[in-house]
């Protein structure tokens, strides 16, 4: 996909608590941030982990498109309490998107299909991290097979716990994150221009509020829509640095957080 498409489909939205309804994150933290990264790339495994392993930080990989050769590795990625989610079986996009073989762009997709290959995708997830709960990012950005919008088929048929996308509009700022629709949760893409600084910058105008702000990558150091190794390590010492105000945790720990306090807002601990 080219930046001048991620442009257009993955420009990001930060989820805002305002103060008084700010979400009750552990440890008195006033935000919390999930790292996120797509696509399952060489590089992710090379650079991204070790440099949050070094850390002690946890995030988040929707797979999609796995190498076997790849697949012990990203079982030990999750057995080291990491997130393994769900992106699909084969990253169908629309045609338009990037060149790709046409039984594997949503035109050739119908609903049902796409609920199937989801399905399929997590028995595989489930055979890596032996967990029954996995959450999910819609390729590029987009939710449709076939031309019809899958989501709300998605949530009826109970498949994933929550759905990552990204947005551009200012209206999906949200003032309660324990209120956020499950099936939308936005995030923000960066790539190869951004610095460790920008990131720094947006992660706490983010959580000013007491919201979550989640963070998209593809490529750390190299590949698709890379991010700098560089700055990606500045923004991890930085989470480290703020560990007494930012929890810092996977997506599917915080849904379950922000979920369990809008159960129960008086008794969370």
């Amino acid at each position: 996909m080219t930046r001048s498409l991620i442009s257009l489909t993955a420009l990001a939205v930060a989820c805002l608590a305002t103060p008084a309804m700010a979400q009750d994150w552990p440890g008195g933290a006033r935000g919390a941030v999930v790292l996120t990264y797509d696509d399952a790339m060489p590089s992710q495994l090379a650079t991204a982990i070790p440099a949050l392993d070094a850390r002690g930080l946890k995030a988040t990989f929707f797979l999609s498109n796995l190498k076997p050769a790849d697949v012990p590795r990203w079982r030990a990625v999750a057995d080291d309490g990491h997130e393994l989610a769900n992106h699909t079986l084969f990253h169908a996009c629309a045609a338009a998107t990037f060149p790709a073989d046409s039984r594997y762009t949503t035109e050739a997709y119908t609903v049902g299909e796409m609920l199937r290959e989801i399905e399929q995708a997590n028995v595989l997830l489930t055979a890596m991290d032996g967990r029954d709960r996995h959450g999910m990012a819609t390729p590029c950005g987009q939710s449709t097979a076939g031309g019809v919008d899958y989501l709300e088929a998605l949530r009826a048929a109970g498949l994933v716990t929550y759905v990552r996308g990204v947005s551009a509009e200012p209206a999906d700022l949200a003032a309660d994150v324990s209120a956020m629709d499950p099936m939308h949760v936005p995030a923000k893409a960066f790539d190869a221009d951004v610095t460790g600084a920008e990131m720094i910058a947006w992660v706490r105008q983010t959580i000013d509020g007491g919201g979550m702000a989640v963070l998209l990558f593809h490529g750390v150091g190299g590949e698709h829509l890379p991010v700098s190794a560089e700055a990606h390590a500045e923004l991890l010492d930085w989470l480290v640095a703020h560990r007494a105000e930012i929890w810092t945790t996977t997506l599917q720990d915080a849904m379950d957080r922000a979920r369990r306090q809008a159960a129960s807002p008086a008794t969370l601990k």
